[in-house]
């Protein structure tokens, strides 16, 4: 391959190691003038372009965490929904209106003191459909499967806190291997 001053350069296909640049020099001009043709176009995007790239950039985090064996503590379920929220909406309390539950349990679910309840989810699940109809495809199954992904997570990665307690009261007194 050549570059624009048609120098040759050689990929080492082993190591992916790319010799474009004869310098680090040259590297960081390269860099720094995509970085620049980068911003100037994301400030041509009007907003619903900006909320539409949101909303896909949720939608492939959320489908990246579901196909992933992550198994951590934090809560992407509640993450994922104020990313959801704050990206569709200017203010929490619309949303809440919009899906006919009260604000203050919206926030109580946001902040993980209180779990969602089902009707709550079938409820993002209709309202995630309505606003993903026009943008791309959105499973209607996603916020479900990213909930109990989370309750899998934290089972899985806690289970030095409740295993030895649990273990203790489970016996196998019958096998038939």
């Amino acid at each position: 391959m050549t570059n624009k001053k048609n120098k040759k350069y050689d990929e080492d296909v082993e190591f992916g190691v790319d010799s474009r640049y004869a310098s680090s020099k040259e590297y960081d001009s390269e860099a720094a003038s995509l970085m620049e043709a980068r911003l100037n176009r994301m400030k041509k995007l009007s907003g619903s372009q900006i909320i539409r790239a949101r909303l896909i950039q949720l939608k492939l985090q959320m489908d990246e965490y579901l196909n992933q064996p992550v198994y951590d503590n934090r809560n992407h379920f509640s993450e994922f929904l104020k990313r959801y929220i704050d990206t569709v909406y200017s203010a929490r309390n619309k949303f809440a209106h919009d899906i006919n539950i009260d604000a203050t349990k919206l926030s109580q679910v946001i902040n993980n003191h209180r779990e969602p309840q089902e009707e709550f989810i079938m409820k993002l699940m209709i309202h995630s459909e309505m606003v993903y109809r026009d943008i791309c495809d959105f499973q209607k199954r996603t916020w479900y499967q990213v909930y109990y992904q989370e309750k899998i997570c934290d089972a899985m990665s806690s289970q030095d806190e409740w295993r030895p307690k649990i273990e203790k009261e489970v016996k196998l007194s019958e096998s038939r291997l």
